[in-house]
């Protein structure tokens, strides 16, 4: 048994946790929008064809914000031609995902969605295909009260008042080969630039997130950040990363994940305080994290191998405890930079690599990968505090060493609640000594663990005895993932 030591105290805050860092993605994709969120017929589907068996999960699973309508998908997109009329919308060849696109849903239907469901819209503009003007009028449509082409066109289409969307994607993985408009990073900086600029003079008060790597180990990452903020440093207000992590057959790297993520995250913070130092501005770039999950295979597939057709299934996997243990681990690092993660996006919400899948005409069901998701969403207020874990480190091939223990915690002050997440992301179990300084004692109420090799939901953790010294012991199992809620007494 592996021993550690994990220190915290409610003093030490690293910052709030913003409740858009438990966001999720709704791609046309696949089936993630026809017959995952939409289904018209369904026998659970609502008065504008939405399922509502799916709204109740992604209310279980304690999702903020949704990110929307891609994606690979959104570089060769025309929103105008999913508004209007449904029967006089045309179908479309999706250049993406190489299929066919009835445009039944919308940039109204999805509006129109996220708000019955109390969720943050954050939009993407097509900068692949289409440029500056295009995004400055998606912009009015959604965003203008009205007395203008665009917002007078949403009103004409049924919806009177404006939907205020507060967040923008300015494109999407620009640095990646396979996107449609791909394209060097000056000439991307200097598209997103001008078409931020023209879209916050539509709405000044919207934010926007510019386009950073597609993942870790792209050829132009690091440059690609720092040419890229250069130039759209005075009108960004967020930077993306994606990050996914691909169980490749090597067990200790894959549950290492999230020391990967930790380390990405940490680069690139480092790079857009040096692009900001340089130049000499005030202003701090937050981050968003707007695509992140786990991948049980390769997710490559031969789009020209197939007949395109609606909603072709893609990448739908079947989620193991093993993923649900390292998607948990992921949630920590994260948590662990919520000073400067802001926005983050589980990929995706419905079907493709997906917590929640669904059967055309049939039920709608949870992935392993909900439950670590579900209660660091419910479990996790207030501020993220330092954690400081001493303990031994696990060799890998895929990131060298990385330490056998880590952990996140936060403190919500008006409750005096604390919420802990512990990884063992060692084969052997461990105990851990977690201390908790400051005044008075920590008492868990609630406690779940996942393990790699369990079951598919979390089990009630009870392996945690309280000292008199303001130390709690912990037995973790191996390769496991462990929540726990306490409250601070004094």
């Amino acid at each position: 048994m592996l021993t550690a030591d994990i220190t915290l105290s409610t003093y030490f805050h690293r910052g709030p946790v913003d409740r858009r860092l438990f966001g999720s993605f709704v791609e046309h994709m696949g089936r993630c929008v026809y017959t995952g969120i939409y289904e018209p017929g369904h026998p659970a589907a609502d008065e504008h064809g939405f399922r509502a068996d799916v709204a109740d999960l992604v209310r279980e699973l304690g999702v903020t914000l949704v990110r929307y309508p891609g994606g690979n998908f959104v570089s060769g997109y025309r929103w105008e031609d999913g508004v209007g009329p449904r029967e006089s919308r045309p179908r479309t060849f999706d250049l993406a995902w190489r299929g066919i696109e009835p445009n039944e849903v919308g940039t109204d239907e999805f509006l129109g969605w996220a708000a019955r469901g109390g969720l943050t819209p954050m939009m993407a503009v097509n900068l692949g295909t289409r440029g500056i003007q295009e995004a400055a009028d998606l912009v009015e449509y959604c965003n203008a009260p009205g007395g203008t082409r665009w917002s007078d066109l949403r009103r004409a289409n049924g919806t009177a008042e404006p939907y205020r969307v507060p967040l923008w994607c300015l494109g999407n993985e620009m640095d990646g080969p396979w996107q449609i408009g791909h394209t060097g990073a000056r000439e991307y900086g200097v598209l997103a630039r001008e078409a931020g600029k023209a879209m916050k003079l539509v709405d000044p008060g919207i934010e926007l997130v510019v386009c950073g790597s597609s993942h870790r180990h792209m050829p132009t990452f690091g440059y690609w950040e720092a040419e890229v903020l250069e130039q759209t440093y005075d009108v960004a207000d967020y930077l993306s990363l994606h990050a996914y992590y691909l169980n490749d057959g090597e067990r200790a790297g894959y549950l290492g994940s999230g020391a990967a993520l930790d380390a990405f995250i940490g680069d690139v913070i480092a790079t857009a305080d040096a692009v900001g130092a340089r130049l000499g501005r005030g202003k701090r770039i937050n981050l968003s994290c707007d695509e992140w999950n786990v991948w049980t295979r390769d997710p490559y597939v031969d789009l020209t191998a197939r007949e395109p057709d609606v909603a072709l299934p893609l990448t739908e996997h079947e989620y193991t405890p093993l993923d649900a243990v390292v998607t948990g681990d992921l949630l920590v690092a994260l948590l662990n930079h919520a000073d400067r993660v802001r926005i983050g996006c589980l990929s995706l919400l419905v079907n493709v690599s997906a917590p929640i899948l669904t059967e055309a005409g049939g039920p709608a069901r949870k992935q392993t990968i909900f439950y670590p998701f579900a209660l660091a969403a419910r479990m996790a207020r207030g501020h993220s505090l330092h954690t400081v874990v001493a303990g031994p480190e696990v060799a890998t091939v895929r990131h060298g060493d990385v330490p056998a223990v880590a952990a996140a915690a936060t403190h919500d002050e008006d409750t005096g609640e604390v919420a802990l997440f512990v990884t063992n992301r060692s084969a052997e179990p461990a105990e851990i000594r977690l201390r908790h300084a400051g005044p008075g004692t920590l008492k868990i109420h609630d406690a779940w663990t996942l393990t790699a090799s369990g079951t598919p939901v979390p089990k009630p953790f009870t392996r945690h005895v309280a000292a008199d010294d303001g130390v709690t012991v912990l037995h973790l199992p191996a390769e496991s993932w462990t929540a726990l809620h306490a409250q601070r007494k004094d």
